[in-house]
């Protein structure tokens, strides 16, 4: 993500012209952006005309719009985001308070303007802050597997996208009989790395998790090896100190997140905003079992943790999920980020937003997307936070 142009006024309003590159800015946009904001970006408007005899015609014509954001659509698989709402100001080709909905793109400039007070809150620079880091983690591409089924991720800064799903049937072994099997094997290796060559690019150095049950990721690499050499792909065997084979339980995408614990793993990615977020969660669960009062989950929990100065210098931990700053609601939206500020600029502790897209955040959304490593123990913190209940965006929908 480029920045070009940004400008924040005292009270929190103000707008940020940016620029998206790749597919991974437009999971920043969606966080970014929140409803009620104003958005303006180029768009196609179908116009229809009248003619003096009374016939109509249709055409579509390029404009820039602007629109009070009503609701966000997001594809995490083709990274396009959709974003509807009413017309804020009159065009040529439209008027005020008619429905459109942006969808943003790649290699084009969108505007976005956040008015009211703290509407430019410490999330939402951090958002940007991180999106137009030019020093981002580099991706990780993760091929789980199993005989005749192979998952394609991609790990990046900020999630996890399943790339490619591939199923290949292959015989049993019968009778001592094994050409049936060996055939069917290799041709799922063939598919499984041609997929691979589609996705990545071979100029670029970055690890190639192969994980599998057995003997499978081992042998996928000695074929990708074998490959390289028989075709005289000097880029492909480039990538042999990329590649990396680990155990997993299966060959189906959950089994990812034990993957990325294993020291080896850990070892080579060792740098990547996945690994640091992935060893917080496991901190904060190794505490929890130990159940000696220096890890709480659950919302009204942590706040009475924070008030009693336990999440501050010295090792805490404010694990946060970023699907809690998408509530529309915006006195719901002001609750967290208050907390993140207190923890951070007051307490002294450290906050971690965990995105909700990756292994780490859904299991930090199991737990009601907030948790705490604190500094010092504090027990029955469940009693105190009965007395402070304060009721969440679901549970106001559900007593309305």
């Amino acid at each position: 993500m480029r920045l070009i142009k940004q400008n924040f006024e005292r009270d929190g309003s103000g707008f940020v012209t940016l620029f998206p590159e790749e597919p991974e800015d437009m999971w920043y946009a969606y966080n970014l952006i929140r409803p009620n904001d104003l958005l303006r970006a180029s768009a196609i408007r179908r116009v229809t005309t009248e003619s003096s005899t009374g016939s109509t015609s249709s055409t579509r014509v390029h404009t820039t719009l602007t629109i009070r954001v009503a609701s966000l659509d997001f594809d995490p698989q083709s990274s396009q985001l959709h974003v509807s709402g009413r017309i804020a100001e009159e065009t040529k080709f439209t008027k005020v308070g008619q429905y459109h909905t942006l969808d943003l793109e790649l290699q084009r400039n969108f505007t976005l303007e956040k008015d009211g007070e703290e509407a430019w809150d410490s999330v939402a620079r951090g958002i940007i802050k991180e999106a137009c880091d030019p020093v981002k983690s580099a991706d990780v591409w993760a091929v789980v597997m199993q005989e005749g089924l192979a998952n394609l991720a991609v790990l990046t800064g900020a999630r996890t996208v399943l790339r490619q799903r591939i199923e290949v049937s292959i015989p049993r072994k019968r009778g001592g009989r094994a050409s049936d099997h060996d055939k069917g094997l290799e041709k799922f290796f063939q598919t499984t790395l041609d997929t691979l060559l589609r996705q990545i690019d071979l100029t670029e150095s970055k690890p190639i998790l192969l994980a599998s049950p057995g003997f499978t990721a081992s042998s996928f690499q000695n074929f990708i090896l074998d490959t390289a050499i028989r075709t005289g792909n000097k880029l492909l065997m480039a990538q042999k100190a990329n590649l990396v084979v680990v155990h997993s339980s299966s060959g189906h995408l959950h089994s990812l997140n034990e993957v990325l614990q294993t020291p080896e793993v850990n070892a080579r990615l060792k740098d990547t905003q996945y690994a640091r977020e992935g060893k917080l969660m496991d901190d904060f669960m190794a505490l929890l079992r130990k159940d000696d009062g220096r890890a709480w989950y659950g919302p009204n929990e942590v706040e009475q943790a924070v008030e009693k100065g336990a999440v501050g210098r010295g090792g805490g931990v404010l694990l946060i999920s970023n699907a809690l700053f998408r509530a529309q609601d915006v006195a719901i939206r002001r609750r967290w980020v208050k907390l993140v500020d207190k923890v951070r600029d007051i307490e002294g502790g450290e906050v971690r937003t965990l995105s909700s897209e990756h292994e780490s955040g859904k299991r930090l959304d199991g737990l009601g997307g907030i948790a705490a490593i604190l500094t010092f123990p504090l027990d029955d913190l469940d009693d105190d936070a009965s007395e402070h209940e304060v009721p969440t965006e679901n549970e106001n929908e559900l007593r309305v």
